[in-house]
């Protein structure tokens, strides 16, 4: 619950008097935090990753992150590597954690930016890019070292 000194802007708690260029540069640590998330789950060969923008569309979060592992295993270290990566570089942890011990499909929830990782036929079952079809789809590109 927040408290009375915050107000909710776009789908994210912004503190009561910030300007619209904090609503902005929040929006911008979203998307960073988001692409961060996943290159974390492609350094683990995580399969199909995709983000959502769903900031326009629902007050539960900026992003999703949809990720695809082959296996429990796969599942568990690509969350593993998710949240070794924005710990070290966000000094954030996820606020919860849900499904690491079955690793058949794992959400992280990290306020602003919400994971899941799926083995495949879950991902299919459950279809969360059908689902958030009027989100939109934002480019994920690894970056790659010379």
């Amino acid at each position: 619950m927040l408290s009375s000194s915050y107000i909710h802007s776009n789908s994210h708690p912004v503190a009561a008097n910030s300007s619209n260029a904090t609503s902005t540069s929040d929006d911008d640590s979203s998307y960073l935090l988001a692409q961060t998330i996943a290159q974390a789950a492609d350094d683990r060969k995580g399969g199909d990753i995709v983000l959502l923008k769903v900031a326009d569309v629902s007050y539960l979060a900026d992003y999703f992150v949809v990720v695809t592992g082959f296996s429990n295993v796969q599942v568990r270290a690509i969350a593993n590597s998710i949240e070794d990566r924005v710990e070290e570089e966000w000094q954030r942890r996820p606020l919860r954690t849900e499904g690491q011990m079955e690793g058949s499909w794992v959400l992280m929830d990290y306020g602003d930016v919400i994971v899941h990782i799926f083995l495949p036929k879950e991902r299919e079952f459950y279809s969360l890019e059908s689902f958030w079809g009027h989100a939109e789809q934002v480019h994920f590109s690894l970056s790659t070292s010379p």
